[in-house]
């Protein structure tokens, strides 16, 4: 992202950008201000949008090779275009010798990393990866957004805040944006009004369910699973999900045996340092063949549901008793 910030700070831009990854939230906001920097959002003469996996590489360079009208620069952006998985045939080599005057910007969803495009922006231009942001970096970024309207909230409450919203920055910009309005007239965050305003993601609930598995808390459980049901949640998901959250909770369990600390867990699992911490405070409430267990009832219930012995729902309800 430096890169990007420089050429936009310059005012000097590559012939080609690829933008890509998971955080989408990050990638729409330097796309748009990349894109911008480059041609006003007003000048549709010499600005085009393509958009989909339908694209013609014909029409792309047809597009490339037409000098700009009252302008310097014409851009143009491909959304999506699949040319990143796919093998095009001509578009390789043309970004060897885009016109001084293009700029071409593409942002995709799925990307290839051995393919010929990815080689080629990489050599005649920037390719730009959108990751999640650590832990650290969220409470900055959620810190600013209260700090700029007036609200404060403690070390303890912004962990659990993110613990709700995950580590998706459109999600926890949205949220966010509900915990300002949702306080007016106060001065502090608190965890009733993180509870009060963020929504019921599966993910969140999933967690939620688990936790009151490993309480034996039968009632609880199932009123989570009404709500995942509410939420459209197909029931053999709501099992993939359940499984995961064990395995995970396995696998940062066994790194914390070995010695490991809480940030180096979450770098090796790939996931933020609250999950982990979730997952280790679950933990003593179990033993490890306790663990191995509830994943072995997990494929055995799935096993059932795809023999056509029990029904998805029943499957999933007979499983939380068991584990209750």
């Amino acid at each position: 992202m430096k890169e990007l910030n420089d050429d936009i700070k310059k005012g000097i831009f590559r012939r080609v950008y690829l933008l890509y990854g998971q955080e989408t939230y990050l990638l729409v906001q330097y796309r748009k201000k990349l894109c911008d920097a480059i041609v006003p959002p007003d000048d549709s003469m010499n600005r085009t949008l393509f958009e989909g996996s339908d694209i013609s590489e014909g029409e792309v360079i047809d597009l490339a090779e037409t000098m700009p009208l009252f302008s310097e620069r014409r851009l143009i952006i491909l959304k999506d275009s699949g040319f990143f998985r796919s093998a095009p045939e001509l578009l390789p080599d043309y970004l060897k010798n885009i016109p001084d005057y293009l700029t071409i910007v593409f942002s995709e969803s799925e990307v290839d990393k051995r393919g010929r495009m990815l080689k080629a922006v990489k050599e005649f231009g920037h390719a730009a990866e959108f990751v999640p942001q650590s832990e650290a970096i969220l409470q900055k970024w959620v810190l600013k957004m209260l700090g700029d309207a007036g609200r404060r909230i403690t070390a303890e409450d912004m962990a659990y805040f993110l613990s709700r919203t995950g580590a998706d920055m459109g999600r926890i910009y949205n949220e966010t944006d509900k915990l300002i309005f949702y306080t007016v007239g106060k001065e502090a965050v608190t965890r009733e009004d993180i509870d009060a305003v963020t929504g019921m993601e599966a993910e969140n609930k999933i967690f939620d369910l688990v936790t009151a598995v490993s309480m034996k808390d039968r009632k609880r459980a199932f009123e989570l699973y009404a709500d995942l049901l509410a939420l459209k949640e197909a029931p053999m998901r709501i099992l993939y999900l359940i499984g995961r959250q064990y395995n995970q909770m396995l696998a940062a369990g066994e790194l914390s045996g070995n010695g490991e600390g809480v940030a180096s867990i979450a770098q090796k699992m790939g996931i933020q340092t609250f999950v982990v911490r979730k997952y280790l405070s679950l933990l003593p409430r179990y033993t490890k063949k306790q663990v191995e267990n509830i994943l072995e009832n997990c494929i055995q219930t799935e096993e059932d549901v795809k023999s056509g012995r029990l029904s998805d729902r029943l499957s999933i309800e007979l499983l939380l008793i068991s584990l209750t």
